[in-house]
């Protein structure tokens, strides 16, 4: 045995410089790539859900069925504090959550007084998905959310653009929790005029867009002729 750990040991010592160079290169290289690997993997953009489950809110109906304990057959109503009462146990908060988990918040509730609860719930009434559209479009208002739909395509379905459209400075509203509300402001002048919508944004429920006026309108009121003023600039 140590006439082996002599001999590698020897080997090692001998081997060509030329031979160590070509693999701490290679050593170097592999590090190269697993460092540039890690930066992709950081730097990779996170897939978001565009399309998220329900979350029940205040207002709506809700079947709950116990195939096994029919008696505990109830229809409930999400308060306006969140709360639904229930048949036999305490009230429950439960706005905000999905279906599978409003499932097994009850089933866990249920559960201090039956065995192994199976219940199957039935949304009977609810809001539908909606936007808002305001500001400078045809039809400013409150407008179904059916689908996939963009900004550029919200827009439309309230009735386009006027007039008096600031279309570079859209802003999207989003509420991100109770307390704050993100905004985002769109070129969709720049979009559309490149026919390019790859930054167009995809709605979600209760988001509301707001069309500002451009500088033209807040200043036309002021101006004698301004149908001759535009000629003017714009012959």
């Amino acid at each position: 045995m140590g006439i082996v750990v002599i001999l590698t040991t020897a080997m090692s010592v001998w081997a060509d410089p030329d031979e160590q160079t070509s693999a701490a290169q290679a050593l170097q290289a592999v590090s190269a790539s697993k460092q540039t690997s890690s930066q992709a993997d950081a730097n990779r953009p996170v897939l978001q859900q565009r399309k998220p489950r329900y979350e029940v809110r205040k207002g709506d109906i809700v079947d709950l069925n116990f195939p096994f304990t029919p008696e505990f057959n109830q229809t409930v109503t999400i308060q306006p504090d969140g709360y639904i009462t229930l048949r036999g146990i305490s009230d429950l908060q439960v706005e905000g959550l999905t279906k599978p988990q409003l499932t097994e918040r009850l089933e866990k509730a249920y559960a201090k007084i039956l065995r192994d609860p199976v219940i199957s719930v039935d949304l009977k009434d609810f809001e539908k998905p909606y936007f808002i559209a305001g500001g400078e479009v045809g039809k400013p208002g409150k407008y179904e959310l059916r689908g996939d739909t963009t900004v550029a395509q919200a827009v439309a379905l309230a009735g386009g653009f006027n007039a008096q459209s600031k279309h570079s400075q859209v802003l999207l509203f989003r509420r991100v929790s109770d307390d704050s509300v993100s905004v985002k402001k769109l070129n969709l002048k720049k979009m559309l005029g490149e026919a390019n919508l790859t930054e167009d944004v995809h709605l979600e429920p209760g988001d509301m867009l707001y069309v500002p006026k451009n500088a033209m309108s807040k200043i036309a009121p002021f101006i004698p002729h301004p149908a001759l003023y535009l000629n003017q600039l714009f012959p």
